[in-house]
């Protein structure tokens, strides 16, 4: 599975980015806004302050008299503790004040260095008769701005924690909106995941219809996997009838031949054509098994079984061919060991293993079949007199199409041992393979959980 990042993921990120620059954008927003309302604040002052000094100016038996009232600079002082700066002029003549105070030709505020100190300005004027004419009077105010510098840093801090907790609210709104958008693909997910293996349904689960596509898509995904695995499940059992009657066909022909023939060599001929039949009739019977156990395990039918129930069964449908080698059962098979599991991979499973004991078990000989609890499993043991397993061989007898070199002429598929390891791993159960302890032969362990 490929997979190339998380949509949560990348979705907070975007969210999360995308406050972090609007906190910014706020924050840089906000002092500037603060401090063009602190300038103009201390404009409105200044020329407040200006304005008063300038109407107490007057002209007096033709001089320029100013008597500065208290109140126009002690406005500034109560702003505060800056310092202030005045100067009253008449053209490029300074009247009183400070001599080097920066000048204006137009009545402005503006800002200006100052004996090494920023300082604001701001300049009124008016025009007052002296001697018949008309001569402009200017009144320039000034205050250095460490009150506005502490001021705009106070702005500043109040602004990075306004920044600051609508970060962490958009960042709470953000986690909850990812959450909210990623929230039906985890529902979709979590519907599917619940099902058992074999329930094919189309997904109906709401979904918003952005997500309308994927679950389109996934419905017509399953509807051709339900036709696929049933057409599997009908051709296996089509291939079955098919490949199992026309051996079976031979092998009645090649034996009602044989009775008739007389020469040896041509017996010789039937009877390896009768054996080849047999390999090739087991062999494809089993691999068709095989192939339905591959395709059942994927989706197991469990129900309660009856373990005893199925082995009688087992046991007398093998009780004839055994018959013909004088094999005798010897049944101990304890009450109350139900598993739950598939009925027909159970039956498979015990089927070949009890096969296998039969098969390889020679004339005259005993097949012991043991069945009990132990605990919360069902164990079913399996013991023949045959040639038994090899000890260094013993771990691969379970892969495919593996025998061991000990069979001698028995016909075998080498997949008997591999149907029934994986039919126990199926059921959450274990396959032993190991010499028969109370002589010569193999002993075969099957346990499934209760």
């Amino acid at each position: 599975m490929n997979i190339q990042g998380s949509i949560y993921r990348r979705l907070m990120l975007q969210l999360v980015g995308s406050a972090a620059i609007l906190a910014a954008i706020l924050f840089l927003l906000f002092q500037s806004f603060a401090r063009q309302l602190a300038v103009e604040s201390q404009d409105t002052t200044l020329k407040a302050s200006a304005s008063a000094i300038l109407e107490s100016v007057s002209v007096q038996q033709g001089q320029v008299v100013a008597d500065i009232p208290y109140a126009a600079l002690a406005m500034l002082g109560n702003v505060s503790d800056d310092r202030v700066f005045y100067q009253i002029s008449r053209g490029t003549e300074v009247l009183t004040g400070y001599e080097d105070l920066p000048r204006s030709l137009d009545d402005t505020s503006w800002t200006a260095k100052y004996r090494g100190d920023p300082i604001r300005l701001v300049k009124v004027s008016r025009s007052l008769p002296i001697n018949g004419s008309l001569t402009t009077i200017a009144v320039t105010v000034a205050q250095t701005q460490d009150g506005l510098a502490q001021k705009l840093g106070e702005i500043s801090r109040t602004a990075i924690l306004i920044g600051f907790i609508f970060f962490a609210v958009a960042t709470i709104l953000a986690v909850w909106a990812a959450r909210s958008s990623v929230r039906p693909l985890n529902i979709v997910a979590a519907a599917v995941s619940r099902r058992g293996p074999a329930d094919l349904r189309p997904v109906t689960t709401p979904v918003p219809s952005e997500m309308a596509p994927l679950t389109q898509a996934l419905n017509a995904f399953i509807a051709r996997l339900d036709r696929s695995l049933s057409q599997s499940e009908d051709f296996i059992a089509e291939a079955a009838h098919r490949v199992r009657t026309p051996l079976a066909t031979v092998r009645a022909q090649a034996e009602v031949t044989l009775r008739r023939v007389e020469k040896e060599e041509n017996r010789v001929a039937l009877k390896q054509m009768i054996r080849a039949v047999d390999e090739s009739s087991r062999a494809a019977g089993q691999l068709l098994d095989h192939a339905m156990v591959a395709f059942r395990t994927d989706h197991l039918e469990l129900s309660k079984l009856d373990l005893r129930a199925i082995i009688e069964e087992i046991v007398e449908r093998q009780t004839p061919i055994a018959d013909l080698k004088d094999i005798g059962f010897v049944e101990t098979t304890a009450p109350g060991c139900i598993v739950l599991g598939d009925t027909i991979l159970i039956q498979n499973a015990l089927t070949n293993i009890i096969d296998n004991a039969v098969k390889y078990s020679p004339h005259e000989t005993v097949i012991t079949v043991t069945l009990e609890r132990e605990g919360a499993e069902v164990v079913l043991t399996v013991a023949d007199q045959g040639p038994g397993f090899e000890a260094d061989n013993i771990d691969a007898l379970t892969d495919r199409f593996a025998r061991g070199t000990n069979v001698g002429q028995t016909v075998g598929s080498g997949l008997g041992l591999t149907i029934a390891n994986e039919v126990a791993k199926a059921h959450n159960g274990t396959l032993t393979l190991k010499q028969n302890t109370k002589g010569s032969g193999a002993c075969v362990t099957l346990s499934l959980p209760a």
